[in-house]
């Protein structure tokens, strides 16, 4: 059986061939420290896994669940949006919990994208916004971010492209992989143009509260709703990446829109995880601090690892990662972690699955204990 042809332009998931890769090596005894992904190695709060527990005796625990999600966890949504972003959203109509916002851009690029439609998409970026695009017939159209212009776009160069084909925009602030911030005049800027354009601009926002003192939303631009939608995610924010919990927000016509593809996809979260969603959505500010002095522990013991490879990095960046610069004389960054993949043990990201913009630089991950960072350092001595 043939496959669809649009797998002809999809390729396997790079973290799922070389994590195969990392596991065999492990099965073989080697003593991998994986500093590849960033999947929370820390536990939820108990009271998060408490109500998760509590919700499974109750009543209809069991059933199938609205594609919309609990009443009471967009209520939670719009009030943790408005306590820590100071953006108004009606839980009613302007609010989504999606299964994980990785699924979001599919059902955003489903509801909005037709054959041909063109994407702008960033480099270097998520891979899934390209691999999503091409699985749907749009057609990606990459935008440098480049360190010079601290990761942010230039939306006057943009401009003098041919946009007339473009309908949507994804855009990362904080920026995956860079740990890059945008600023408030920045993101005004970016819902200009999104307007001007006539293009559905769509900032996918998981790393909002790591690392970052000062989270943002799009959202909180006036009139972005016109032109604008945000993804966010529980995932790192409060360790439950495989409990698959997010987000989107925006109009209500945007979002009835997307709810037209999810309802034909799922059919609905389940609702311990949604009980357990509302109360990690009701954690105190100590929460956040507990959470970012562990990472911003870490982080510090990853720079001397950076520096232990004469790699450079931006000590002001924020989010899950370290977003490293090779030294001059390394050519390739393929080449570089698998060296040390193969000669230390030790499994850090090459910079170019993110783009082409990504050459020269490598990613390191945060979800990593301090005891086996120190290991990696010690293996570099």
């Amino acid at each position: 059986m043939k496959t669809a042809d649009r797998l002809e332009h999809i390729q396997e998931y790079y973290f799922s061939k070389k994590l195969r890769e990392v596991r065999g090596l492990m099965a073989q005894g080697r003593p991998i420290i994986n500093m590849g992904i960033g999947s929370p190695d820390l536990k939820p709060s108990k009271v998060v896994v408490n109500a998760i527990k509590k919700a499974l005796e109750e009543d209809g625990a069991h059933q199938y669940q609205s594609y919309q999600g609990l009443p009471e966890l967009r209520e939670s949504i719009a009030e943790f949006y408005t306590a820590n972003f100071g953006v108004s959203l009606n839980s009613n109509t302007e609010v989504l919990p999606l299964m994980g916002s990785k699924e979001g851009i599919l059902h955003i690029s489903m509801a909005f994208l037709n054959e041909g439609d063109q994407v702008l998409i960033p480099n270097p970026g998520y891979p899934t916004y390209t691999s999503v695009t091409n699985l749907v017939g749009a057609v990606p159209v990459y935008y440098d971010l480049l360190e010079e212009n601290n990761w942010f776009p230039n939306l006057e160069l943009i401009q003098q492209q041919n946009l007339s084909k473009v309908k949507l925009m994804w855009v990362c602030y904080p920026h995956m992989p860079t740990g890059a911030i945008a600023s408030n005049a920045q993101l005004k800027e970016l819902v200009k143009f999104a307007k001007k354009n006539n293009i559905l601009l769509v900032n996918d926002n998981p790393y909002s509260f790591v690392l970052n003192e000062k989270p943002k939303s799009i959202l909180s631009v006036d009139g972005a709703k016109d032109c604008a939608l945000e993804l966010n995610s529980l995932s790192k924010t409060f360790n439950i990446a495989g409990w698959r919990v997010g987000m989107v927000l925006g109009s209500s016509d945007h979002l009835e829109a997307v709810l037209k593809v999810k309802s034909n996809m799922d059919s609905g979260m389940f609702y311990g995880i949604q009980k357990g969603a509302i109360a990690a959505l009701k954690s105190s500010k100590q929460w956040f601090k507990d959470l970012n002095k562990e990472y911003a522990s870490r982080r510090q013991l990853i720079f001397q690892l950076a520096e232990k490879l004469n790699c450079t990095y931006d000590e002001n960046a924020v989010g899950m990662f370290v977003w490293a610069k090779l030294p001059i004389n390394v050519s390739s960054a393929e080449e570089f972690i698998d060296t040390i993949l193969y000669n230390k043990d030790i499994f850090i990201t090459p910079g170019t699955i993110f783009g082409s913009n990504g050459k020269g630089f490598v990613r390191f991950s945060l979800c990593v204990t301090e005891e086996k960072i120190k290991e990696a350092i010690k293996r570099l001595e």
